[in-house]
This record gives structure tokens, C-alpha cells and sequence, in this order.
């Protein structure tokens, strides 16, 4: 087996081609919106060496997030992060990588952000989370669409019942269709659209001060297909069953009996 090496990161690419041209259509075919979930993705001495640089980072630029809908924190500055750690991020932003995305996906014309707009390391920390949201759907400073989400665990012997599980929901916002535990070398891709509701709702509480990290790496082309297409917006975060006032419970009881067309432009009059 051919191993392909980038700047001392080895991946095995053959293995990520294969597995494109095989999973394809249960890409395409994933409920509730195009996904797959893809173990042991790169090796794992390479995710070994970027967990040590992370730990021991000092100067690490940290944005800490919080609010009622969100507490976690991001660094997306390469120059912050340790030699392994830019490695893997051009390696994620690189030629194989995109490829591997295009067959996947069935997206042409991907395009990589090497700005990390949002992206980069994140970790949620004793009682982060992330609620369930769609993302932002422009990156103003090159002016393309967002497309595909790329996450990456760095958690080992993580168990489910500390939280911080991947939750995608159903465009209704009724319930959760698929959920993901953080596992170590695991990384979860999907579609980025309007209505692509994902996020980490259950609070982390690890033992022993231990953090749930990941990276995430997003990718974009110029322009969408029509269906899909809306004004641009920022996140757009999304209450639970049960979460919000009572007006926002009505909104989402409003959504499940009028047609979608109408919610929609609803909602883009209100973005």
C-alpha cells in the first residue's frame, strides 16, 4: 500500500480515493442532508504529535465564544499553532484533500479557505457546547459560497456519555436524525446549507479537566445551485424542542403546517 507523505504528515490517499468512488451515493443518500462519517481518516501518529503541540502551546490565540447559545473556543491562527498542527491544515486545504471532497461530495470547483474563516482548532471545555444551528453562508473576504463542512475529533478514549456528540436535525428542527461521538481520528463531512441544523447542544463534563477537541475546515465554490441559494447571513442558531420562549416555540409549531415556500421566505425576510 502506497502511503503519500506531506511535509511528514502521512495519510494514506489511496485508501480516501477508494473510499470516495465506493460511498458516493450514501453521500448523497444521507439523512437528514448529504453526509458520512469516515474513521481512523489520517494516522493516527500524526493526530498524536498535533494534540501534544496543542496542549503544550503557550502562545496559542485562543477566541473564547459565549453565550446563550454557544460556549467553546477557536484558534484559526497558523501562526499560533506548532509545525504539525500547520501541516495538517495544509494538508486538510491541499490537492488530495479537495479531490477526495469533489468524488465524495459530487461539488466541483471546490475552493479551500487558508484564512480558516470560523474554522481551525476549536474545544469545548467543562460545560461548552455549541447549539444546533446552520452556518454561515458567504466568506465575504473571498466572496464564495460555503459548501462542505469538514470535522475532525482528537478525542481518545472518549465516552459518549460526557457529551459534546455531533447532532444533526431534521430541517424541521423536530428531531435529531443522526448523532456522532467525538472519537478520536473520526471526521464527520456534509452539505453546508440553510437548512443543514447541526451542532454539539449536550454540555461537556469530562473527568479530570479533559477538553473535547476538533478541527474544522470548510470549503467553498463561487455560487450555489438555485435551490439553495439565499441572502447572505451569519449563523443561525435553532431552538430545540422544548428550548426558547413560548413565541419561538410558535414559530417552530408554524413550520410544521405551512408550506416550506412561505416559512422560507419568512425566514430570508427576517435574515
Amino acid at each position: 500500500m502506497t502511503k503519500n507523505t506531506y511535509s511528514g504528515l502521512e495519510a494514506d490517499i489511496e485508501r480516501l480515493d477508494a473510499f470516495a468512488l465506493e460511498n458516493s451515493g450514501a453521500y448523497a443518500d444521507g439523512e437528514p442532508f448529504p453526509h458520512i462519517a469516515i474513521d481512523d481518516f489520517v494516522y493516527d501518529a500524526a493526530l498524536d504529535g498535533i494534540l501534544d503541540e496543542v496542549a503544550t502551546q503557550g502562545v496559542m490565540e485562543w477566541s473564547d465564544m459565549s453565550d446563550r447559545f454557544q460556549q467553546k473556543s477557536a484558534c484559526n491562527s497558523t501562526r499560533a499553532m506548532g509545525p504539525k498542527t500547520r501541516a495538517l491544515m495544509q494538508f486538510l486545504n491541499g490537492q488530495e484533500v479537495i479531490m477526495f471532497l469533489e468524488v465524495l461530495t459530487g461539488i466541483k470547483g471546490l475552493v479551500p479557505d487558508p484564512l480558516l474563516a470560523g474554522g481551525g482548532i476549536h474545544e469545548l471545555r467543562e460545560g461548552g457546547f455549541l447549539g444546533v444551528h446552520a452556518d454561515f453562508n458567504f466568506q465575504k473576504h473571498m466572496r464564495l459560497d460555503r459548501r462542505i463542512n469538514l470535522l475532525l475529533y482528537l478525542n481518545r478514549d472518549w465516552d459518549e456519555a460526557w457529551g459534546g456528540n455531533l447532532e444533526l436535525w431534521d430541517t424541521q428542527m423536530t428531531s435529531c436524525v443522526k448523532r456522532f461521538a467525538p472519537l478520536f481520528n473520526r471526521c464527520v463531512i456534509f452539505n453546508t446549507t440553510d437548512k443543514s441544523f447541526h451542532g454539539n447542544p449536550q454540555p461537556v463534563h469530562a473527568p479530570d479537566g479533559r477538553v473535547r477537541r476538533s478541527i474544522a475546515m470548510y470549503y467553498y465554490t463561487n455560487g450555489r445551485p438555485d435551490g439553495e441559494v439565499a441572502d447572505e447571513h451569519m449563523t443561525l442558531f435553532q431552538y430545540r424542542p422544548g428550548e426558547g420562549s413560548a413565541a419561538d416555540r410558535g414559530k417552530r409549531m408554524l413550520k410544521r403546517f405551512v408550506p416550506p415556500i412561505i416559512t422560507d421566505l419568512i425566514d430570508r425576510r427576517r435574515n
